[in-house]
């Protein structure tokens, strides 16, 4: 990840020098297993748990020539143990290490995201409370459509966040999971007791059957749920986007004293950071993309995943975590206009109240095509600039024939469409 979009969490986790901590934490959970069982002298596991360590540079010395990382890793340790390294990496295939080593990675990983979507989430819901009977208009295609509460655009927002928590903590059991089963999923040099008490001293799962490797939709699914919370960041980030425009301009992302919006124009204020939002999403698709065509590999495995996954997962923890933490501060700075969504409101000169008219005339008696037509014809002539929707339908023989002016005045009110707003929130305390 390019510097401009890591966060300092990830980039410890996914370090170098932390994964090779990884690597360690499994090599010497197996020797621990073999120790219990009494092939490792439990005197000589001691020496090994005090003194097994590894060295950046020497690894990468050693790599240079038997061009294998996790060969070099393992000559590495094995060297600042001494005599006892022959036992380091005993039964074990590379993958044994690296699979089982990356879940601890991407556990920790996503404990991170898991804790700054309840960040974005407390955020969100704060916020929609504070403007839970705050009128504006709704959109359907981008049009007017019929007013609502800003709160319950906030609400929609949460409760897609929710989901999206729900399918973390899928991903997070789906990815908890170790193997210590060799070349080919035999356990042929190394008993599947070895692979149970290991993952326990790591706080993993063994997997039930693996081959060479853990199988890739795990790692396809997690993926699958960072693009998808991805996504639902983009559909808020989007919507602020468009509240910003200058023609509608309901809410508007922070702007920072001295921040400029454009190199010409000084009046320039754009949803730049939303802008980010939305880009990053794409991101995340493109990586889930990668992580499924990981899935399907040659018999018990080859290697085409390897240098894909090294890409992918560091990538999109980093941009995961950096759209929720930016997210987060536009929920937190995001300036209302609620003067604003009033005028908006009425803005078609009262035509998002035309189902109201509608069904007031159905139910006075009216036949439904009949009555449609006539609010139909008045709300086209309200489009093109005539005069307001209320006072054409004042003079029509058929609407007041079935409503008095102060019924009529009543379908004009906006308070209407808030009255069901609080049993809408009431399922989200």
């Amino acid at each position: 990840m390019i510097e401009r979009y890591e966060t300092e969490a990830m980039r410890r986790i996914w370090s170098e020098e932390n994964k090779y901590r990884a690597w360690l934490r499994v090599e010497l959970a197996v020797c621990r297993a073999w120790a219990e069982e009494g092939t490792i002298p439990m005197e000589v596991y001691d020496v090994i748990s005090k003194k097994a360590s590894f060295d950046i540079d020497r690894i990468r010395e050693i790599e240079s020539r038997v061009h294998h990382d996790v060969i070099a890793f393992v000559s590495c340790v094995a060297e600042s143990v001494g005599e006892h390294g022959r036992f380091i990496h005993l039964g074990l295939t590379s993958s044994d290490v690296l699979d089982t080593a990356s879940a601890l990675l991407l556990k920790d990983s996503l404990d991170v995201i898991a804790g700054e979507l309840t960040s974005l989430k407390d955020k969100v819901l704060e916020k929609a409370f504070i403007y839970k009977h705050t009128p504006c208009v709704g959109r359907t295609h981008g049009v007017h459509a019929e007013p609502m509460s800003f709160g319950l655009k906030l609400l929609n927002w949460y409760s897609q966040l929710e989901r999206s928590e729900e399918r973390l903590k899928l991903a997070y059991k789906q990815i908890n999971y170790g193997k210590i089963s060799g070349a080919v999923g035999t356990y042929a040099h190394c008993p599947p007791s070895i692979e149970q008490r290991a993952c326990s001293f790591l706080g993993l799962q063994p997997a039930q059957v693996s081959n060479q490797i853990l199988q890739r939709d795990r790692h396809a699914f997690l993926l699958h749920v960072l693009a998808l919370l991805g996504s639902s960041m983009e559909n808020m980030a989007l919507e602020i986007r468009h509240l910003q425009r200058t023609e509608v301009l309901e809410a508007m992302e922070p702007f920072s004293k001295g921040q400029k919006g454009s190199s010409a124009m000084p009046h320039k204020r754009n949803p730049i950071l939303c802008e980010r939002i939305c880009g990053m999403a794409r991101l995340l698709r493109g990586y889930s993309l990668s992580a499924m065509e990981n899935v399907a590999l040659w018999h018990e495995r080859d290697i085409s995943h390897s240098s894909v996954e090294r890409v992918i997962w560091p990538d999109a923890f980093h941009i995961a975590h950096y759209m929720l933490s930016l997210l987060r501060r536009v929920v937190d700075g995001l300036e209302v206009n609620v003067d604003r969504m009033a005028k908006n409101i009425n803005l078609t000169k009262g035509l998002v109240f035309s189902q109201r008219v509608l069904l007031a005339l159905v139910d006075r008696g009216a036949n439904r095509d009949e009555a449609y037509e006539v609010v139909q014809k008045y709300a086209l002539k309200c489009w093109d600039g005539e005069e307001g929707f209320k006072e054409m339908l004042s003079r029509d023989p058929l609407v007041m024939s079935l409503l008095t002016k102060e019924e009529l005045d009543g379908l004009f009110d906006v308070n209407y469409y808030l009255r069901f707003v609080d049993d809408i929130f009431d399922r989200f305390k």
